[in-house]
């Protein structure tokens, strides 16, 4: 697609103004789109996902003889967009910063429905994990409950993207993922993988017929059941990792008790600020806590998620290093 000659330059026009009421999430739902802001969002969203992009508006310079994009950076996202045909628009910074200002000089208008992920088009054995003609490859889910705070929401996103998990999923009322703060916060990692919405009920059926097994990262546990210890487990998973390959003996008893490293899993977090409910806790296989060994009477959602995902993620990977 060509970009446009015309240069946007009345920031009261009725087309900025449209533009900019995606920043609420009543102009998201009465327009069906999103807008990604600044740079490394749009640039991963032309990358992997210029399905999505409708528009992009990019800063130039106001000289009247020829005016150019305001960086080598942005010209290079264009340039990448025509790739993909997708429409550009020449705006003033004046323009930019009245749509967001957030934007660094660009941003995009998504298409919200083409990021929705419907749970009966996401399927264990479907491809549709970042692997896709890996079918039958055990998942990993990350999972966040009551999610509320948008800046969290994309750092756990973004903490899932950087552990390889081959979705996330948001149980029950969660902020909206196409929150530009949201986006923001991903950096990105939002387009590098699915992120579904589902109920609490939804979900647990769900992962029960997927076969997925459901374990929580919680400090406290239940009256019945006290978490284990992240180290314990990922000592359980490298010996079973070993036991598949064939590097080490191990025992009935143990592997009774040892997660199978072929089975999907999906690590459930709970809210920012009252972590998940005992009722949801006795409904997951397992809890798991991250120790501390300092003063620090806690970790925030995004330091535990990364944590936990990215020491799943090394254990899965252990016999490769």
């Amino acid at each position: 697609m060509p970009i446009n000659a015309q240069i946007l330059d009345n920031p009261k026009s009725d087309r900025v103004r449209r533009i900019a009421d995606l920043t609420r999430s009543k102009g998201r739902e009465r327009s069906g789109r999103f807008l990604i802001e600044g740079p490394q969002s749009v640039r991963e969203a032309v990358t992997w996902r210029p399905d999505v992009v409708q528009d992009l508006y990019v800063e130039v310079s106001q000289a009247l003889d020829h005016p150019r994009i305001v960086s080598s950076t942005l010209a290079k996202i264009v340039e990448k967009s025509q790739d993909a045909t997708i429409y550009v628009h020449q705006c003033t910074g004046e323009v930019i910063r009245r749509i967001s200002p957030d934007a660094q000089g660009i941003l995009a208008v998504g298409n919200a429905r083409a990021m929705r992920v419907d749970v009966a088009d996401f399927e264990i054995d479907g491809g549709s994990s970042r692997d896709a003609g890996d079918s039958g490859k055990p998942l990993n889910i990350a999972a966040f409950w009551q999610v509320r705070d948008p800046g969290n929401a994309g750092t756990v996103i973004r903490a899932a993207d950087a552990a390889g998990c081959d979705a996330v999923v948001f149980v029950d009322d969660c902020v909206d993922a196409l929150n530009p703060k949201v986006i923001r916060s991903t950096a990105g990692s939002l387009f590098h993988l699915p992120v579904l919405t589902m109920g609490t009920e939804e979900f647990f059926t769900w992962t029960a017929a997927q076969h997925v097994d459901v374990w929580a990262a919680d400090v406290y546990g239940t009256p019945e059941r006290k978490p284990e210890s992240l180290p314990t487990v990922l000592a359980e998973l490298t010996e079973a990792l070993g036991a598949a390959a064939g590097t080490e003996a191990i025992t009935d008893a143990t592997a009774a008790e040892s997660p199978s490293p072929q089975t999907s899993r999906a690590v459930l977090f709970g809210n920012e600020a009252r972590g998940l409910e005992t009722e949801i806790l006795r409904r997951c296989d397992r809890i798991v806590s991250i120790p501390l060994y300092g003063k620090a009477e806690s970790l925030n959602l995004g330091t535990s998620a990364a944590v936990m995902l990215m020491s799943l993620a090394m254990s899965r990977h252990i016999e490769t290093m």
